[in-house]
């Protein structure tokens, strides 16, 4: 949802990051990979030793990296399918250390299992909803955007991480908790995305009734 609303001015932003870093002889793979890091190093050593509020500065900043990847794919004038395979693993990987060090902090660390279901239900519906959508291209059914995407859910566990840190009571478990029922809500909704556009195709494919 926010993909819509904000890419453009999103890449007033980056895309001029994204040709510095091509001048600097940096590759949008490359820029892929240390995001990743980036985000999976916060996640396991600040989230999982309890510095929500740092580890929510570092995080978003390598979350940035998702954005300038694509934005010197663009300069560059060009992308790869290779490119496009790594970018949507990387996310993969940096979602599930994200929330499974939170998941982590609420369980071991304060000790809070209702936040940790919730961390590990947008755990689980985070790598579904984007699987459903990869599944979906893979079969030339293109469904448009969802409820809860990438974008969402990124800024709604940082909110909630981040405002945690900053001794806002309740903020991680209402945050988490909405995250978790917008997610469940959007796995559902891209499965009905898919079966209109395939009944769609279906009734396009049989033609006009004689």
């Amino acid at each position: 949802m926010l993909n819509t609303f904000a890419r453009s001015a999103v890449s007033k932003v980056v895309d001029p990051i994204g040709r510095a870093f091509l001048r600097a002889g940096l590759s949008p793979d490359l820029v892929t990979v240390i995001g990743t890091v980036g985000v999976v190093a916060g996640a396991v050593l600040l989230f999982g030793f309890g510095q929500l509020f740092i580890g929510t500065v570092v995080i978003t900043a390598f979350v940035l990296f998702d954005l300038v990847d694509g934005a010197m794919a663009r300069a560059r004038g060009y992308g790869t399918s290779f490119g496009v395979v790594l970018d949507a693993t990387c996310d993969r990987i940096a979602d599930g250390a994200m929330f499974g060090a939170i998941a982590f902090y609420c369980f071991t660390l304060i000790d809070d299992r209702a936040t940790g279901i919730a961390a590990l239900i947008c755990l689980v519906a985070a790598q579904v909803i984007s699987y459903v959508k990869a599944r979906a291209d893979s079969v030339d059914l293109l469904i448009g955007g969802a409820l809860a995407e990438r974008a969402e859910r990124n800024l709604l566990a940082l909110f909630g991480t981040g405002l945690s840190g900053l001794g806002v009571p309740h903020a991680l478990p209402i945050l988490l908790w909405v995250l978790a029922v917008a997610s469940v809500i959007t796995v559902l909704q891209r499965l009905l995305q898919v079966r209109a556009v395939y009944r769609r195709s279906q009734a396009d494919s049989a033609g006009p009734a004689i």
